[in-house]
């Protein structure tokens, strides 16, 4: 049998795991055509059809899922050699992918990414800024930005601000229209504005005062997953917002909304990186993980 490429056989497992030509297209940076006829070429040269193709879908045959069982830790232990090899650069190299949370990326990879890429050239990062919790090691990013209590336990991590106070705030147009809750209970009949989750329930409301905690079921006509996108809706006087007080502050200062219900202002968790437990960090990340490290010591010194 012909020797096989190395890249035709990641090619073939980026399509069998997103099970999209596009999807796998975009991820390697060629044209779904060109993918597709590299994948034509590879069961050629197996002389067996590795995926079923139909105009909406794709998914890897018994064959292709056999191979991908196989493949899968056999290409993980070539990048690993190839980034065992970086150690040997003056400069680290490669790529990096990083999935956060907006306010993460505002508050933190924002102020600091001009430097980064200035003092690493080699390395090239892409960065997914959505409130979804993704698998990181399913969906392929190497680490991830959010707060540490919705980190996994098997993940390592790096904290990279203080707890954050959860603030509850809303429009003067609103409140004067509405009226001004006095105890969190009284959000109960308010058009409140909720955050779904990825595994499609609702961020809690949590409220806390001395050392009585617990959480509020609130309800309204607007569900959003993004943060700006609850503030300026706040802001417009749709309803009552509830978030870390880092993404409102702007808008407070600026009168622009009115914190609420200041007497029962919990404090949440701090923001983490996290990446999965390896042998080997890869180089591009093991250099962002010292480089973020300086900057938050920095920032607090």
């Amino acid at each position: 049998m012909a020797n096989l490429p190395i890249d035709e056989m990641a090619a073939f497992a980026r399509v069998a795991e997103h099970k999209s030509f596009g999807k796998a297209a975009a991820e390697l940076g060629v044209s779904r055509s060109a993918l597709s006829h590299a994948m034509r070429t590879l069961e050629e040269r197996l002389g067996v059809r590795l995926l079923n193709r139909t105009t909406r879908s794709v998914a890897a045959t018994e064959a292709g899922e056999r191979l991908l069982v196989r493949l899968r830790p056999a290409l993980d232990e070539i990048g690993a050699a190839i980034e065992e090899i970086n150690l040997f650069r003056d400069k680290p190299a490669g790529s990096l992918r990083l999935t956060v949370l907006p306010l993460a990326a505002r508050t933190i990879l924002a102020p600091m990414l001009a430097r980064f890429l200035t003092a690493f050239p080699a390395i090239r990062i892409e960065i997914s800024s959505d409130a979804t919790l993704h698998d990181i090691v399913r969906d392929r990013f190497d680490a991830g930005i959010r707060p540490g209590a919705r980190v996994e336990r098997d993940m390592v991590v790096v904290p990279l601000s203080g707890p954050m106070p959860l603030v509850t705030f809303a429009s003067p147009e609103y409140l004067a229209r509405r009226g001004t809750p006095k105890t969190p209970k009284e959000l109960q009949v308010h058009d409140c504005i909720r955050v779904r989750l990825t595994g499609g329930g609702f961020l809690p409301w949590r409220f806390a005062r001395g050392s009585d905690e617990f959480e509020v079921s609130v309800d309204g006509r607007l569900i959003v997953n993004d943060g700006d996108l609850m503030v300026q809706a706040a802001i417009d006087g749709i309803g009552i917002g509830n978030m870390p007080r880092e993404m409102a502050e702007p808008a407070l200062s600026q009168g622009k909304l009115v914190q609420l219900l200041t007497d029962w202002t919990p404090v949440g968790t701090g923001l983490y990186l996290y990446y999965p437990s390896r042998r080997q960090v890869p180089a591009p990340l093991r250099a962002f993980i010292d480089f973020l490290k300086a900057e938050v010591r920095a920032k607090a010194g």
